[in-house]
């Protein structure tokens, strides 16, 4: 094993072993980090920055650990990359225990079905972090100003909320949050929240012809009436959604969150309509009413990147020079590079070799994992 790809695979595993599950809820009420493993994960990340020797290493109250390794080509030119280190709450990701086998010339890293494995997106922290390491122990490889970025809470939607932008010194940034061998992402979902409260009538339910308004009924009524073609386990390309995320209350009181998604503008627009349309007739139908709440979460990246066209061109040389033809492939979700795009800086998405996300059939492959650092070598040098 060659000493990148043994630096990649321990650091990988160790990586995945250390607890740091995010909490959606917490995040929501704006707790960030919204849970204290993830401020133990940023510790481990912060102690071995300085261990490389990056400077202005430092990880902020939010949780955001920074560091920057200078340019030594003579250039000013800078990029930053960034990973999250929080796993999805959906799954637990508490005491993985990673399984490796060897299948096809490939180290396949798989989690043993009690949780998820945490390759997303500790797969992309590994990467940046062995791509950190080639540089500082060649110094005799050329390259550009190299800043990182470890954020917090991504899987909650909120990773980019309170990230340290008066400290980026670079013009452009790549996430490396992306699934299988080659892909490259410049387009994602437009993405929002919508919060429906249905208020019904309670009383004993013995009595309750004609004065019952049962908002649990309601908020049932409501899932069933969406379009049953349109729900995540029935899409797929650039199909949009509707996914329900919960379901919670009483006969007095329901809650349903919905997460909506879309390719355009337009498209979202006349899903928040369907919504409200949907809520106010059914509430409406049982002699309740509803309360709408939507919320936007992140916008498509296309537009933004399109107008620098540079950043994804420089990025498909660096696949090409590391023999990876690069496929491009709409994120059916979101990543920080979405937010930060929005933000001003562009900032596509990178493969990272992982695959099955946020479930316990979640593996990665090493021999993705290493194209993928050397892909980050290639674009920085």
């Amino acid at each position: 094993m060659n000493e990148i790809r043994k630096r990649l695979f321990d650091r990988f595993i160790g990586y995945v072993k250390t607890y740091s599950q995010s909490d959606s809820e917490k995040a929501d009420q704006g707790i960030m980090p919204s849970t204290p493993q993830q401020a133990e994960m940023a510790k481990i990340l912060n102690a071995e920055l300085k261990e490389l020797g990056l400077r202005e290493v430092q990880t902020t109250e939010h949780c955001y650990t920074y560091g920057y390794l200078p340019a030594n080509d003579g250039s000013d030119r800078s990029i930053c990359l960034l990973a999250h280190i929080d796993t999805v709450d959906e799954v637990s990701g508490l005491n993985v225990n990673p399984q490796v086998s060897e299948e096809d010339g490939d180290t396949i890293i798989r989690t043993d079905g009690n949780t998820l494995l945490g390759a997303d997106d500790k797969a992309g922290v590994a990467e940046i972090m062995t791509a950190l390491e080639y540089f500082v122990r060649h110094p005799e490889a050329a390259h550009c100003g190299i800043e990182v970025i470890f954020s917090p809470d991504e899987e909650t939607g909120h990773g980019m909320d309170k990230v340290p932008m008066e400290i980026i010194k670079s013009k452009c940034a790549y996430t490396v949050d992306g699934g299988s061998l080659g892909e490259l992402e410049v387009e994602c979902f437009n993405a929002w929240k919508s919060e429906v409260e249905f208020t019904g009538v309670a009383c004993h339910t013995g009595t309750a012809r004609g004065t019952m308004v049962n908002a649990i009924s309601m908020a049932a009524s409501f899932l069933q009436n969406l379009p049953h073609d349109q729900r995540p386990e029935t899409t797929d390309g650039y199909d949009g959604f509707y996914a329900p995320m919960s379901v919670e209350g009483s006969i007095e009181k329901s809650r349903v969150v919905l997460f909506l998604r879309d390719f355009t503008l337009e498209g979202m627009e006349n899903r928040r309509l369907l919504v409200d349309m949907v809520a106010r007739s059914t509430a409406a139908s049982f002699g309740g009413m509803a309360k709408i709440t939507h919320t936007q979460q992140y916008l498509n990246m296309r537009e933004k990147l399109d107008a620098c066209p540079e950043v994804v061109e420089n990025l498909v040389a660096a696949y090409k020079a590391a023999g990876v033809e690069p496929k491009f492939v709409p994120i059916r979700g979101g990543t920080d590079g979405s937010r930060l795009t929005e933000m001003g800086i562009p900032t596509p998405n990178i493969f990272t070799g992982g695959h099955n996300f946020h479930s316990r059939d979640e593996w990665a492959s090493l021999n993705e994992m290493e194209k993928a650092c050397e892909i980050l070598i290639k674009l920085l040098a």
